[in-house]
């Protein structure tokens, strides 16, 4: 019978750490339009919150950060007839303390645009697609404007790094739901301790 302080289970155990932390889905804390903050752009790179979004696939439960002097600007999120007009009437989500956080909480199509009278109109506004999975972070009962005042932590991404994983990936470990992971991790140990 093998000690469980023996190399071989501690190699084990950390082998199935390491296929439970690959199986678990990584959010990420976008900062809108990476090193431009969220303001009326410039006339040398009039799309760059069209080009942006392109740039970038967004998932359940990430967030988008938009940075601007709270004193000149503002954020709201409009539907899309609303934001195709830049109709500011009638926003959805309104914020307006520079540090703005936009928690993604559920698939769909999003649209922002400055709270500022003209500026919708001078291209400052941005369209974001978040496909539907079939998984959710949190309930669907919960939008943006109903989370907690302070939003959990997620690694912050400045551009594209790190790319997600293509679809035609061919590792079929990593596409395991984690309590397969486990029960193969618990197999291959007791299989190491001989115990199967």
């Amino acid at each position: 019978m093998g000690c469980v302080r023996t190399p071989r289970y501690h190699l084990c155990y950390i082998w199935q750490l390491f296929l439970l932390i690959q199986s678990k889905a990584f959010c990420y804390q976008y900062k809108v339009g990476d090193l431009d903050a969220w303001g009326i752009p410039t006339s040398a790179n009039p799309q760059v919150y069209n080009k942006w979004s392109k740039n970038h696939k967004f998932k359940i439960g990430d967030s988008l950060m938009f940075l601007y002097p709270p004193s000149q600007d503002s954020l709201i999120q409009v539907t899309e007839d609303a934001y195709k007009s830049c109709n500011l009437k009638y926003p959805i989500l309104y914020m307006n303390n520079g540090n703005s956080l936009f928690n993604v909480t559920s698939p769909g199509e999003f649209y922002f645009t400055s709270g500022v009278q003209g500026h919708c109109g001078k291209s400052q506004k941005l369209h974001i697609s978040v496909p539907g999975n079939g998984t959710s972070a949190f309930s669907p009962s919960y939008g943006p404007g109903a989370l907690p005042a302070t939003s959990p932590s997620y690694p912050t991404v400045f551009g594209s790094i790190p790319t997600p994983p293509s679809s035609s990936s061919s590792s079929s470990l990593l596409k395991f739901p984690a309590f397969m992971e486990a029960a193969i991790g618990f197999f291959i140990c007791a299989f190491i301790s001989g115990r199967v």
